[in-house]
């Protein structure tokens, strides 16, 4: 196996520990099996088996990536139209020559704000972080604007500030297994992961005699394959179906007073409002089956289900509060588990859909140093406030980007910009209202693109730079949700074709920006270096070069993890971190806001583009964008192995397409006011009447007449984001017709 003094070049034949460093929900560490410089296969971690760590067919067709006809070999500039796609080659030289040149120009024109840096997640290892290189050459260059706001998990993010005080608030997924009901609420493992193995855990679960019920508008795969019962719920509406089981709780005295007494502080507010005595209108199962579509009695039965099931896990997946209101999904689930008497108990679950289990001080990645941006300098903790307008002050949330490039200082956003490096993300394809993002591209004035493929983003840059896969270089890797091993991702191969990682990018774009102190030590030597300097790794891993030969460590932990145990058990001398110590459901921080669209408790909140929307005379039907399982957002949507599991299709219900004469398989037009698309219709009972799901990641592809082909779901989706920052791509309105209906 290569290591860190090694040039990276296979041996004649080996096996290589290795990993990908995707945003999916796994980043499990993977076996490559390579002869003669090439790869010729890929298979999963081979531990025992109550610990092995599974890698999905993502990882294991993976070999199609690195060896892909369609990969960008040589650096590129635009020659043709932006957005055609149509490129010549160039010179390294001549390309990171003209990048730094734009990027010197921009800064003396128009000053350093006028840059803007997007990332995402498409490369999240400690030392190939697309981010942090970008960032901290940016910073020691003047400084940038940049983004705030997670596209997976704002709302969850405020939400779990607000009432715990502290993101890690998931159990350990082995703590399934003590579970007497486990209820998924808007949660898909077996498509998003949500943590290596937890596929696993929740069949030995249902082994160990666990109920499982599922609540999701869609049938999912995880509900087919592990779920008892189905419950359809409309989406944007599960705040209202939460609100009346609390309301059968609280009137058939099934909630656990004792608990709601010791560690939580405002439930006598949450309760007036339950009632109905706050505004008049008790929140009864009749009440919710008229919003959420759940019938009443249906209601009446999951409440004494959870109520009487002890312990009982509430899985509150991401996908709810990705909607208009999105952080009140979070804020209810995190209330009805504190009111089950749930919260940091072998067996329950807190509700926060963030699920990230608290290991510690072993919990932190090491990562390449970012210095602080001027653009940002004298301002607040961009991250570590509740006040939301604090963030809106030096940043752009993500989703209003578009709006930002083309309104900027006349729309009251932090610059003119000039100037956009896509790093590790298909904005493009990813962000809502794809349309828009057209024409806020076609004003920038130059864009520079890092890639592997030609995706819909990359062709709107003026400079594309090849970048290798992740088998093409060393790096480490902490797996989602804060899972309980690390992964030194080893090179497999040497990069391929031009391809030059992100890092190695910024340290040769440095010297001809006037940067000395970028790099001083080499890519290898760094990553030995990030690892050596993290006392928390080491801490944990005392043999650093085993754990490069090996590729894995698995963190040693005791049966399971629960999180506020502590909190629950020892409440004087372990509070929660938040203002009165306690589970606040009245939170102190967001009735300091003084913001009506974002009260102090969790209520239910009708968002727009909902059933009741003026809108749905129109577009009658509402559209969720849930994960696929071929693909980690849109990467691997070309990967020729994976699109031959599952084609890329609209989801309708029977009914829904029998009113519309549409057959399954038929081609059908989905569209709003905001884009049009053609796709193939599955006709199925597995979605519930009224909704229609397009998953999302499918690369956007425009006919002639603008019209998308590749069933991108961002042609429909809003651009706008909750009250806490949270992502709309489930609140969203459309019709859907047959060609010429």
């Amino acid at each position: 196996m290569p290591d860190s003094g090694e040039t990276g070049r296979a041996r004649e034949s080996e096996i290589v520990g290795s990993a990908v460093g995707y945003d999916c929900g796994g980043r499990c560490p993977l076996k490559v099996q390579v002869k003669n410089g090439i790869i010729r296969r890929i298979e999963g971690d081979d531990g025992e088996p109550e610990r092995q760590l599974r890698a999905c067919l993502r990882c294991r067709a993976y070999r199609q990536v690195v060896y892909a006809p369609d990969r960008l070999r040589y650096p590129m500039k635009r020659v043709g139209e932006r957005g055609e796609g149509r490129f010549g080659r160039i010179s390294w030289a001549e390309a990171l020559q003209t990048v730094a040149g734009e990027l010197v120009r921009v800064k003396e024109l128009h000053g350093n704000s006028s840059i803007l840096l997007v990332s995402g997640g498409g490369n999240l290892g400690a030392l190939g972080s697309s981010v942090n290189a970008y960032s901290r050459l940016l910073s020691l260059f003047g400084g940038f604007t940049t983004h705030y706001g997670n596209p997976s998990a704002e709302g969850a993010i405020v939400a779990a500030r607000a009432q715990y005080g502290d993101l890690n608030a998931g159990n350990s997924r082995e703590d399934l297994q003590n579970a007497r009901l486990i209820i998924l609420w808007g949660w898909d493992p077996a498509k998003m992961i949500g943590g290596t193995n937890t596929t696993y855990q929740l069949a030995l679960a249902r082994e160990a005699g666990a109920k499982i019920i599922a609540v999701d508008p869609k049938y999912t795969d995880t509900a087919a394959a592990y779920a008892d019962r189905w419950i359809p719920v409309r989406p944007g509406t599960d705040a209202a179906l939460i609100a009346a089981l609390a309301y059968v709780m609280i009137k058939e005295n099934l909630h656990d007073r004792a608990f709601l007494d010791s560690h939580t502080t405002g439930f006598k507010v949450y309760q007036d409002y339950v009632l109905g005595r706050e505004d008049e209108t008790p929140k009864t199962p009749a009440w919710a089956e008229a919003i959420s579509g759940v019938p009443a009695d249906t209601v009446e039965r999951l409440a004494r289900e959870y109520a009487a099931a002890k312990p009982a896990a509430l899985m509150g997946g991401l996908g709810p509060q990705r909607s208009a209101a999105g952080e009140q999904f979070t804020r209810s689930v995190m209330t009805l588990a504190a009111m089950g008497g749930n919260v940091g108990v072998p067996g329950g679950s807190a509700g926060d859909g963030l699920q990230r289990i608290p290991l510690g001080e072993g919990n932190r990645n090491p990562g390449l140093a970012v210095p602080r941006n001027q653009v940002e300098a004298g301002g607040p903790s961009l991250r570590g406030s509740l006040d939301l307008s604090l963030r809106l002050a030096r940043r752009v949330h993500w989703n209003k980007i578009w709006d930002a490039v083309l309104e900027g200082k006349n729309g009251d956003y932090p610059a003119d910009f000039k100037l956009v490096i896509f790093c590790a993300t298909n904005a493009l394809n990813q962000m809502g209202n794809l349309n828009k993002g057209i024409k806020a591209l076609k004003k920038i004035e130059f864009i520079i693109v890092p890639e592997i493929f030609m995706t819909p983003t990359a062709k709107f840059a003026d400079i594309l730079l090849p970048v290798p896969s992740h088998l093409e270089r060393n790096d480490l890797y902490r797996p989602w949700p804060s899972g309980p091993y690390f992964v030194y991702g080893n090179k497999a191969v040497d990069p391929m074709y031009e391809s030059k990682s992100d890092f190695q990018i910024c340290c040769e774009l440095a010297p001809l920006l006037g940067i000395k102190d970028y790099n001083l030590l080499g890519e290898d030597a760094t990553l030995d270096s990030l690892m050596a300097d993290a006392e928390d790794m080491n801490r944990e891993i005392a043999d650093l070069d085993k754990f490069r030969r090996d590729g894995v460590h698995r963190i040693g932990m005791p049966d399971q993890i629960v999180a506020f145990e502590q909190q629950i058990n020892d409440p004087s001398g372990h509070p929660f971190p938040t203002p009165s110590g306690k589970i606040e459901i009245y939170s102190e921080k967001l009735a300091e806001l003084n913001n009506p669209a974002l009260p102090a408790i969790p209520k239910y909140v009708a968002g727009w583009e909902g059933p009741d929307d003026p809108q749905s005379q129109e577009y009658p039907l509402q559209l969720i964008s849930d994960h696929c399982g071929r693909r980690t957002h849109s990467q691997l949507d070309n990967v020729p192995w994976l699109r031959e599991l599952e084609p890329q299709t609209v989801w309708i219900n029977t009914a829904d397409a029998a009113v519309r004469g549409i057959r399954d398989g038929d081609l059908v037009s989905v569209f709003n006011d905001r884009g049009e698309m053609a796709i193939p219709a599955r006709v199925t009972g597995r979605i519930m009447p009224g909704v229609v799901s397009i998953q999302e990641g499918s690369w956007h592809k425009p006919d002639r007449r603008g019209i998308d082909r590749g069933g991108c779901a961002n042609v429909l989706t809003n651009d706008g984001y909750s009250p806490a920052g949270s992502f709309p791509a489930n609140t969203c309105l459309v019709q859907v017709r047959k060609p010429g209906a």
